[in-house]
Formats: structure tokens, C-alpha cells, sequence
């Protein structure tokens, strides 16, 4: 019984199913997912002005959050798809519901499409978050108590690095290490004295505001001198290492954690990437340790992101990402930031306003008020609390989707500094730079279907 399916480019991702029987076609029931907005407008008109105002502020304003990204029309196609509507507790082959077996044919997929991509061994695609990822890694390797040694949070560490408001730090003792006061760079040799007086578990390395890459092979002897594993939370650069244009961690840690938003363009999930005498445990560890059934809408649209990443146009994507970071970086400098690490290698740039007589949280104001959005974020050696942060977060992934290159990142540092001296004119230049690279196209006011 073929399937044939279509789907148009506008608005409206449909597909019809037609079911061929004896030398005869016989159309059957149309079926649509995707962003419906006629049904959605029919049946929620509040919600679906809000989805479509959201829709426009992308749409009209800058978005340069390092963690986000705008995701492909079939990427969203899949999150709207009939694979919703499924239950599937466990793993393919052994779930705790019926009906799973298309549902099997496609996390199976996904797994494999993960391992060929990054190299590994095993995959689990299961993970809602990044967080959740992190959280079964810990429960795969730990016991409540363990020593774990991470970027310490005022350096750049994330929540899950040991943060006391966090499940990490509540249930594990965590030590953190830094970056050097003067170069911003993380300090390897601290971390090896850390680690051999601490005696880790596990180190982690990983951050949510490092611009550099991390020295994988470092970081490997120094867990193997004290006996350690080693994960990876390489949530930021994943995608990056997806095209080729950051070093890639599976060789040398014995967990990845990752996500699938951010650089690498799919939906919001996390993922976890381990070698083969560790796939038992940390499967168990996501299921059924700390998650319920799989949300197999969200594990189909990782599959079709994985399948994007493996092109040679994404790994051109990824270099143009670090191209147009690093452009940005320069040119934020030209306008009286100071760059932390002096640059980047990699899709974000972090940098300190305090020479323009700035906090993060007025900097940022400042900038959505002109339509540009960023975050602040904290900076190594920075004022303690409750002093607010003088630190801005910003990326180049998002901007380089909508087709932006080195030349709108020159711009676009301009407006930055514009908006930062409250120039009236940059919500108008900021508003016409995004219509002139919209995120998507097709569903533009105006716009015919393809």
C-alpha cells in the first residue's frame, strides 16, 4: 500500500494520502500538519494572536540569544505531526504501549543518524532538555554525594554545574574551576590541581558563556590521572561539531550531553552521546530513572535535524556561523565593548559594557527596546552580587539561518552600539535589516505559496 506525500511551501505544510489499489488511485481523507493557523484561528483565536504575534516579533527584530535558533519548515513539521498522539514508555523494540512500531522505526532512526553524525557509538535521543540530559548522566555515573568538578557558575557554568537552587547541587559536591583573571581563558593547570586534591567522580566541561573551545585532550588526562570520568556538556557547540567547525568531544569524553535547539537547528531536546559499555546505563538512567514516556513528535523532528546536519550546506552554515561570531565580536569592539577572551571561536560572543557606563540588564533593555535581542550573562571576576552584572551574551546562529553574512554582522554591531547610546532611529534599521532576511519566508504577510 504506497503512500505518496506532498506538501506545499506556504503557510500550510499539507499532505494528502492516496491509497493505490488494483491499477486505481483512490484519494483518501486529507490530513494536515504543521502550522494550521486557519484551524488553530477557528478554534483558539486568542492563542493563535498570540502565536502569530510571536511569529512577527521574530519576524521584525534581531534575534542574537546564543541559544536559540529558528528551526526548518519540516523540522516544525515533524513537532506537528501525528506522532504526537503517541504513548511510547521504553525503548523500540521493548515499550510499555501498543501501537509503537512506526514509532520505533523512527527514534531508531534517529539514533543512528546521531551516532553517524558525531561518531558515537550509542545515542540516546530520548532526553526533553539539555538539563535532563545532564541530570541522566550524573544518574547514570553518581551516587548522591559524589565530588564532582565543573566551571564554577560565576565563571560561566550552567545550573546543572552546581548550582545550590539546582537538583546538582543539592545532591552532589560540586568544586569549580575558572578561567585565567587575565586572559579569560580556562586554566588548566588549576583544574588539574583541583582535581587531584578533590579527587572528582566526574569533571565536567562545558559552559553556557565560554566562547572558546575547550581542550578536549586536556581535560581527558586530567580525568584519567585521578580516575574520573569525563562528560561533556556541550549543549552550545553541539552543532557546530555537527558541521565540522568545532572539535568534536565523543573521542574523548565518556558521556556528550547535549541539545538539538541552539546551533544545531532542530527542535528543542536534549541528547546524549556514550560509548558502547556505557549505553545500558545511561539509557536506564533517562528511562526509566527520571522520564516517562518519549515525546516521540519531538524525537521524529530530531531525526529530520540530524538528517539536515549531515549535509555539506550545513557544514557551509556552520563555518559561516563562526565567520559571521567573529565579525560580530570585532566590530562590537569598535563600538567600546570589551570582548572577553579578546574574540570567539564559536557562535557566541560575550562581552563587558562597563566602559560605556553600563549594566547588563540596562544594556539589554536598551537593545529590545530597538528590536534587538540578547542576554546578559555573567562575567569571570565581575562584580559580586547583589552589584548587577556588567556582562552581554550574544550569537550568530539565528541570524546566519535568516541568510545574514559578514557584512549585516558589521551592521548589525553598529545598531548594537547604537541602541546601547539610545539612538531613536535603530528600532526602524533594526526592523528593515530582519525583513530584508526573514526567518521564514513563505509565511510573510504578502507571500505567495510555493
Amino acid at each position: 500500500m504506497p503512500v505518496t506525500t506532498s506538501a506545499n511551501q506556504g503557510t500550510h505544510l499539507s499532505a494528502r494520502t492516496e491509497v493505490r489499489g488494483e491499477g486505481e488511485a483512490h484519494p483518501g481523507p486529507a490530513t494536515r500538519w504543521g502550522p494550521d493557523y486557519d484551524a488553530l484561528r477557528r478554534q483558539d483565536p486568542e492563542l493563535a494572536g498570540l502565536l502569530l504575534a510571536e511569529l512577527d516579533r521574530q519576524s521584525t527584530g534581531l534575534q542574537l540569544i546564543a541559544a536559540e535558533n529558528f528551526t526548518s519548515p519540516a523540522v516544525l513539521a515533524a513537532l506537528g505531526s501525528p506522532f504526537a498522539n503517541k504513548y511510547a514508555e521504553g525503548y523500540p523494540g521493548a515499550r510499555h504501549h501498543g501501537g509503537c512500531e512506526l514509532v520505533d522505526l523512527a527514534e531508531r532512526l534517529a539514533a543512528e543518524r546521531a551516532t553517524v553524525l558525531f561518531g558515537a557509538q550509542h545515542a540516546n535521543v530520548q532526553p526533553h532538555s539539555g538539563s535532563s540530559a545532564v541530570l541522566a548522566a550524573y544518574a547514570a555515573l553518581l551516587r548522591p554525594g559524589d565530588t564532582v568538578l565543573a566551571m564554577a557558575l560565576p565563571q560561566g557554568g550552567h545550573l546543572t554545574h552546581g548550582s545550590p537552587a539546582n537538583f546538582s547541587g543539592r545532591w552532589f559536591d560540586f568544586v569549580g574551576y575558572g578561567v585565567h583573571p587575565k586572559t579569560g581563558l580556562i586554566d588548566y593547570d588549576k583544574v588539574s590541581d583541583l582535581a587531584r586534591k578533590h579527587h572528582p567522580k566526574a569533571i565536567v566541561c562545558g559552559s553556557i558563556s565560554y566562547p572558546r573551545h575547550p581542550d578536549y585532550a586536556a581535560f581527558r588526562e586530567i580525568a584519567d590521572d585521578v580516575g574520573a570520568f569525563l562528560i561533556a556538556d556541550a549543549a552550545h557547540p553541539l552543532g557546530l561539531v555537527a558541521g565540522g567547525a568545532a572539535p568534536n568531544p565523543v573521542p574523548y569524553a565518556d558521556v556528550v550531553c547535549g541539545t538539538t535547539h541552539k546551533v544545531l537547528r532542530g527542535p528543542r531536546g536534549g541528547l546524549i552521546l556514550c560509548g558502547a559499555d556505557l549505553a545500558e546505563r545511561i539509557d536506564r538512567a533517562v528511562f526509566p530513572f527520571t522520564q516517562g514516556g518519549a515525546q516521540m513528535h519531538t524525537i521524529a523532528a530530531k531525526a529530520v535535524a540530524f538528517g539536515e546536519a549531515a549535509t555539506p550546506a550545513f557544514a557551509a552554515y556552520a563555518q559561516q556561523v563562526v565567520a559571521n561570531a567573529q565579525t560580530l565580536a570585532a566590530g562590537l569592539a569598535d563600538e567600546g565593548l570589551t570582548v572577553t577572551t579578546g574574540g570567539t571561536d564559536t557562535h557566541m560572543i560575550t562581552a563587558d559594557v562597563a566602559p560605556l557606563e553600563l549594566d547588563g540588564r540596562t544594556a539589554r533593555a536598551r537593545c529590545a527596546a530597538a528590536r534587538v535581542v540578547l542576554d546578559t550573562c555573567c562575567l569571570p571576576y565581575g562584580a559580586a552580587p547583589p552589584a548587577p552584572t556588567t556582562g552581554i551574551r550574544l550569537g550568530s546562529a539565528a541570524v546566519t539561518t535568516q541568510g545574514m553574512g559578514e557584512a549585516e554582522m558589521g551592521r548589525i554591531a553598529k545598531l548594537v552600539g547604537a541602541a546601547l547610546r539610545e539612538d531613536t532611529k535603530v528600532r526602524t534599521e533594526a526592523t528593515e535589516l530582519t525583513r530584508a532576511f526573514p526567518p521564514y519566508p513563505a509565511a510573510q504577510p504578502g507571500a505567495e505559496p510555493g
